[in-house]
């Protein structure tokens, strides 16, 4: 529970009621519940991602249909089930609208459903939509080691891509290069816009996908060729800096994007595609999907410590 803005100590693991279940909502008995960035967002009420207090944290989750709203159609009890960007996962029970709900297929564990629905389907909508990725172009992706970065480079290859990656240690870069990357870059070592121009032999690539925003969007900008794209999609040593509209002629007709998981599965045909492909690649073994960093649920402080510390690879879960 979250009653006061700020660091991880403010998360209290307590008793509270039971939620209440609307008409068209449905009571889950959560299993699992995945850990993402944006939960440290609202912990901390950054602008922009500040929530009414107090809260039950957590935006994705797995576990069983306990009970439905009478409005609700597609679910029944004892269905397994998943679901992202629906606040409250941080609990033994949550009530879920049934529009952000899917139906776990057979081969899918609810450890696996909570480990892919956000991650998972941010990085389907990143490489399919918001830059459609084709078998000529080169894409950076920021952070290759975390959770959406390792799914990234392998939708990204899927797609015939080339993927370099940017990560901060050697173990972070096993872990990117097992992945698919085809190049990795240690920032810590090495100048990441240096080392990109180097790769492309100064022609800068179609694509950048950042998720840490302040310390990189403007070498991020500076390594796109002309008409490239840099996509935001987080905040992970805070917001970016503001653009000017004319930096981005004078360097190339570039284009910026901050798109959000919430408009890219709005529609109940964008979800069940985005899921179910994923779902599809989990159960052919066509996903790797990591999931060493588990916690208790008592242990959520803990959790986001970690993740903000850039102390974990691929998914954070917590065991409910």
């Amino acid at each position: 529970m979250v009653h006061e803005n700020g660091g991880p100590e403010k998360l209290s693991f307590e008793d509270i009621e039971q939620p209440e279940v609307g008409t068209d909502d449905v009571l889950v008995k959560v299993e699992v519940a995945g850990v993402n960035f944006i939960d440290t967002y609202h912990r901390s009420g950054i602008v922009g991602y500040g929530l009414e207090l107090p809260f039950v944290p957590g935006n994705e989750g797995a576990g069983v249909v306990e009970s439905t709203g009478p409005d609700v159609d597609g679910f029944k009890s004892g269905d397994r089930v998943a679901w992202a960007m629906s606040l409250g996962s941080y609990s033994e029970y949550a009530a879920v609208p049934s529009s952000k709900l899917v139906v776990l297929p057979s081969g899918v564990s609810t450890t696996q459903g909570a480990a892919v629905m956000l991650q998972g389907m941010t990085a389907h909508y990143l490489a399919s939509s918001t830059f459609p990725l084709q078998s000529n172009h080169t894409c950076v992706i920021h952070a290759g080691a975390g959770g959406v970065g390792l799914l990234l480079t392998q939708l990204a290859k899927r797609r015939g891509a080339a993927v370099i990656t940017t990560v901060g240690t050697e173990a972070k870069a096993e872990l990117s290069r097992n992945a698919g990357a085809d190049h990795v870059i240690l920032y810590r070592d090495q100048d990441f816009k240096q080392e990109v121009m180097r790769i492309t032999d100064d022609e800068g690539v179609e694509v950048v996908y950042d998720s840490v925003a302040k310390e990189t969007a403007m070498n991020s900008l500076a390594c796109l060729k002309r008409r490239g794209t840099l996509v935001l999609f987080g905040n992970a040593s805070g917001p970016a800096p503001a653009i000017d509209p004319l930096y981005l002629s004078q360097n190339g007709s570039l284009y910026v994007t901050r798109p959000t998981l919430a408009d890219h599965m709005y529609s109940r045909q964008d979800l069940e595609w985005r899921a179910g492909d994923l779902f599809r690649m989990l159960g052919e073994g066509d996903l790797d999907l990591r999931m060493e960093h588990k916690f208790q649920l008592a242990d959520a402080a803990e959790a986001h410590r970690q993740l903000e510390g850039r102390l974990t690879t691929g998914k954070v879960l917590l065991n409910v």
